[in-house]
């Protein structure tokens, strides 16, 4: 019964911070990878940078607090970040050769 009232009012286990569909983008020489994150009937931004340095490939999460009703406009806004973040960052994204880690 509380299962019942859980999933009525937005509260579901099942659908909190399930992953949407994954989409990718070259940018520079870096592939970003767009993972939303779905909670509820909004989509996070999140996804991942990758880089291939001395042939080891360097990844760069991120998630961030925006939320979208609709799955494109979290993809649009997810490639957005991902361009920003390593357009201020340059080469100092991957410097550390850290093989992975949050941005």
């Amino acid at each position: 019964m509380a299962s019942f009232f859980s999933k009525l009012f937005g509260r579901s286990s099942d659908t909190a911070a399930a992953p949407a569909k994954e989409s990718v983008q070259m940018h520079g020489d870096c592939t970003i990878r767009a993972t939303p994150m779905r909670e509820g009937a909004q989509y996070r931004i999140a996804g991942t940078i990758e880089k291939t340095v001395d042939g080891a490939v360097l990844k760069r999460t991120f998630i961030r607090a925006d939320v979208f009703a609709s799955e494109q406009d979290v993809l649009d806004a997810t490639f957005r970040k991902a361009r920003q973040i390593i357009d201020q960052n340059g080469a100092s994204l991957f410097s550390d050769g850290a093989a992975s880690r949050q941005v």
